[in-house]
């Protein structure tokens, strides 16, 4: 190793290590630890811009292990990206650029928001995946446009977490050989040794999944760890895992290789101690002028190899102009005219339908229209009606298919998901029933935290599916992905409310969109106008200046408030019907349009949904009453069930009588 190099990387753990110091909070083991493996993989290896880090062909680089965030922050300082030596002094405080967990779309250069253990392997998984897609359609014999890796640190939590090994199950599967995980393999934990939780071998268990596992002796050897990364970049036809053997806080005299070095800051003391053993003489927050020079000639050999691929892409955008405008098109995520013009759309039939199975005929003339919309379910394709049908299979030996077979992994779909959102060029989507939405719920709140236009498909959405029972019926799922900050929930009443709800997912380009559709079929309504597109709207209006009373609800119901109105206005009572098919969107209205739907001066009022009541209170009021299920379903057919717990006409107008004579 080179004195210089030697420097560097002991400027990387010390940077490091005096910001959790000045912050009096976070995690000095890990980049006291794997500094030398990043450091060799960020000088050696990496492609990226720090003046374009958006650039689409940079390799991407995740800290899976997010606690170790001063890690990634110090390599951006170092490698002149926006993150100033004040922003490593103010990691962890309110509003710095540096916050206690690297956060996509806060800090430049950081790929994704990690943290939660595991994300981030899913995440790189779908960012290999998008990049061999977009690498079977845009790349020509003579121009290799898109040619990068994916580069993952990952420590022993990630491993353990299930989400990383539905994922890294998947990667094995499709060979995605560009993908290669650096294990911080330190046998510690938070409660101590992975003696006590952890004693696999994890070497058989990746070369099982069909990775290539590759092991390092000496953790600090930048020309052992070299080598080795240079072998795995070799193998294309199998992602890559690279067992480091590193030490938690290597070098701390009185916590190295301990949990005391895991998350909380080393002390005063300690730290001198540290810098002595380190022969580390020098002030807080040191970077030495020839550190600044030797990345400084890394940083510009980067930026040359950026600029030859523009100078590269400028070539091809005149060879193959169609290819560019294809090019410009997928990554712009703009919807196509085409498809809001496309007829075909809104040609109805008359007749009952489960919106599930009016889902599978728009998701495919949508797949007409937009070319890099890819994605697919947990094994249950047949059952939520989400197969493009003109599309192939995304395999190893097909890479050019938009269909993926996730296999039964719901929350290691999620966490892919993001990741090829995030790598850019795709929309992407996932399906599976409503009820196993809790299995990926970790994943859609990253995606919603980081503002990916992530399109769910959840279908079998109540109590109404029946015969599979308590087990496979939702009741608390709708109001607990509603909580989720900057999720959107579409639940249509109908195939035109279906429709719009796609519509109104590919348009929500900053946050992820969940549709909940029907196993059973349910009638096309009369009254379904572009109202729809407001989240909530009037579906059947009262004769007269005013309703007597307000009857709402979502999905399904809408069509026994339907009836239900037809029913009180034999009787000489005014309803007014409204279809409440986002309650995102409609809460994002103006004031005055929401009090046009919902006027105030109506204290009367119904929500229907077979669903928990949990969230209709806002919209009802005091005076009103809410119609849902707050306990576990049965095991019967589904008309059986809505009647048994009150999902009828009947009761509907039952409720609403009650109301009117006070």
């Amino acid at each position: 190793m080179k004195n210089i190099e030697k420097k560097t990387i002991e400027t990387i753990r010390f940077l490091s290590v005096d910001a959790i110091e000045k912050a009096k909070s976070g995690h000095p083991g890990l980049p006291m630890g794997t500094a030398s493996m990043a450091f060799t993989l960020w000088s050696k290896f990496l492609k990226g811009s720090g003046m374009d880090p958006n650039w689409p062909d940079r390799d991407r680089f995740i800290l899976s292990a997010g606690h170790g965030s001063m890690l990634l922050y110090s390599l951006l300082h170092l490698f002149e990206y926006d993150v100033l030596m004040e922003d490593l002094k103010s990691f962890r405080t309110l509003n710095s650029k540096t916050p206690g967990h690297p956060e996509y779309g806060h800090t430049p250069g950081v790929e994704t928001t990690t943290g939660p253990l595991g994300q981030g392997i899913g995440n790189a998984v779908g960012m290999a995946i998008a990049e061999k897609r977009l690498a079977n359609e845009f790349n020509k014999p003579e121009y290799n446009i898109v040619d990068h890796y994916t580069y993952v640190i990952a420590g022993d939590g990630d491993l353990m977490e299930g989400v990383a090994s539905e994922a890294a199950s998947l990667a094995g599967h499709l060979k995605l050989g560009k993908l290669i995980t650096l294990y911080d393999d330190n046998n510690i934990t938070i409660d101590g040794t992975t003696e006590i939780s952890f004693t696999e071998d994890v070497k058989k268990r990746f070369e099982s999944y069909g990775w290539e596992v590759f092991e390092v002796k000496n953790s600090n050897d930048i020309d052992e760890i070299e080598k080795v990364i240079k072998k795995a970049r070799e193998n294309l036809d199998k992602p890559s895992l690279i067992k480091v053997p590193t030490t938690i806080g290597y070098g701390s005299p009185n916590k190295e290789g301990k949990s005391a070095a895991h998350g909380a800051p080393l002390g005063e003391g300690e730290i001198k101690l540290t810098k002595k053993r380190h022969n580390w003489d020098h002030p807080d927050f040191y970077v030495a002028k020839e550190v600044r020079d030797y990345i400084k000639e890394i940083v510009e050999k980067r930026e040359t190899i950026k600029a030859d691929w523009e100078e590269t892409f400028d070539d091809y955008c005149e060879d193959y102009p169609e290819k560019a405008r294809q090019w410009r098109k997928w990554f712009s995520k703009e919807i196509p005219d085409s498809l809001l013009m496309d007829e075909e759309l809104w040609d109805f039939v008359d007749k009952p339908k489960a919106t599930r199975k009016e889902g599978g005929k728009v998701i495919n003339i949508v797949s007409k229209h937009l070319e890099n919309l890819i994605g697919g379910s947990a094994d249950l394709n047949a059952s939520t009606k989400t197969t493009l049908k003109q599309k192939d299979d995304f395999q190893w030996n097909t890479p050019h298919g938009n269909n993926i077979n996730f296999g039964v992994r719901e929350h290691g779909m999620g966490a892919v998901l993001n990741g090829m959102s995030l790598h850019g060029g795709l929309r992407v989507f996932g399906s599976t029933f409503l009820i196993f939405s809790d299995y990926m719920k970790p994943s859609i709140r990253l995606a919603a935290l980081m503002k990916q236009p992530v399109i769910y498909v959840f279908t079998h959405d109540s109590i109404a599916l029946g015969e599979d029972g308590p087990t496979h019926q939702p009741i608390e799922q709708l109001t607990s992905l509603r909580s989720i900050p900057n999720l959107t929930v579409f639940r249509p009443a109908d195939s035109k409310e279906t429709v719009i709800a796609w519509i109104e997912a590919l348009k929500n380009t900053e946050g992820p969109s969940a549709i909940c559709l029907t196993r059973q079929s349910v009638p096309l309504l009369e009254g379904v106008n572009k109202g729809a597109h407001s989240g909530g709207y009037i579906l059947r209006k009262e004769d007269g200046n005013k309703p007597d009373i307000i009857l709402m609800g979502s999905g399904s119901e809408v069509s026994l408030l339907t009836k239900a109105h037809e029913r009180l206005k034999e009787e000489g009572i005014n309803s007014r019907v409204v279809s409440m098919i986002s309650l995102e969107v409609f809460d994002l209205q103006p004031k005055v349009y929401k009090e046009s739907v919902l006027p105030k001066e109506v204290k009367k009022r119904i929500s229907v949904e077979a669903a928990s009541t949990y969230g209709w209170h806002k919209y009802v009021g005091d005076e009103g009453r809410v119609i849902g299920i707050d306990k576990f379903g049965a095991s019967a057919p589904g008309e059986i069930l809505m009647e048994k717990y009150g999902f009828t006409v009947d009761n509907i107008v039952k409720n609403a009588k009650e109301m009117i004579k006070g």
